[in-house]
């Protein structure tokens, strides 16, 4: 099994603005992250982002972090966007996250963008959904379980 870790652990009360690490939070299940601007009954519940794709911006010359591209979990150690839709991700705590789409298409373009002329979430961003619940911590593990067997 692959396995990475938690850097950051990111909310904010609105969408499409830069989240703020709050070092835990707790995933709620067909929610997402409690307290986010994010969370709801659909398929983008929470948003997954590796810090090697931030790296690549850093590289560009942006001055970003964790949550300046309103992602929730910010990963280290996985190769997020190569997931297949169907993989499920456990957390320390037992907490599983189902990946339900890879990247997306920004219709409004964002300050990221602007400031960059590029943007790493469309591409290299991820979503999934809750499917069970427990609490995320920086620093926490991350597992790569596989895709669920076709039933």
């Amino acid at each position: 099994m692959r396995q990475g870790r938690i850097v950051a652990v990111c909310t904010s009360p609105g969408k499409g603005e830069r989240k703020k690490n709050v070092g835990t939070g707790r995933l709620v299940e067909n929610f997402g992250i409690e307290g986010d601007g994010h969370g709801g009954d659909w398929h983008r519940q929470v948003s997954l982002l590796a810090m090697e794709s931030i790296e690549k911006m850093k590289a560009a010359g942006l001055d970003v972090g964790p949550g300046d591209f309103a992602e929730n979990l910010t990963t280290e150690g996985i190769e997020l966007y190569t997931l297949p839709v169907g993989t499920r991700l456990e957390l320390a705590d037992g907490a599983l996250l189902e990946v339900t789409q890879i990247g997306k298409i920004c219709h409004d373009r964002c300050a990221i963008y602007y400031q960059a002329g590029d943007c790493v979430m469309p591409k290299e961003g991820i979503f999934a959904v809750v499917l069970r619940e427990g609490t995320v911590n920086v620093g926490d593990s991350i597992t790569i379980l596989g895709q669920e067997k076709p039933k």
